[in-house]
């Protein structure tokens, strides 16, 4: 599937949009919303680069497979990075 260049001009301007959105929240105190807004906006990010640059996006479905393939393993490696952090006896941080 070829993509026109006005999309590519569209993802580009988007981009930009939300880079001035994430300079935006590190100046404002969301509280503890501030890594959840910072998450949503970094995934949104990441989904339209993945989706229209990396051509997800209109490709066949064995693109899609590889692609979930692979957010499923850094999911599960993310979740064994944080079970081992937070199960380790030195954490200052957790209460007692």
């Amino acid at each position: 599937m070829i993509v026109p260049a006005k999309t590519y001009f569209k993802v580009w301007g988007a981009l930009l949009v939300l880079l001035l959105i994430t300079i935006g929240a590190a100046f404002l105190d969301l509280g503890p919303f501030n890594l959840p807004f910072a998450l949503l906006i970094a995934f949104t990010k990441a989904a339209l680069i993945v989706l229209i640059f990396m051509h997800i996006k209109g490709s066949n479905p064995l693109l899609h497979l590889a692609a979930g393939a692979g957010l499923l393993w850094l999911a599960i490696m993310l979740v064994l990075t944080m079970n081992d952090y937070l199960t380790r006896n030195n954490i200052t941080w957790l209460p007692k």
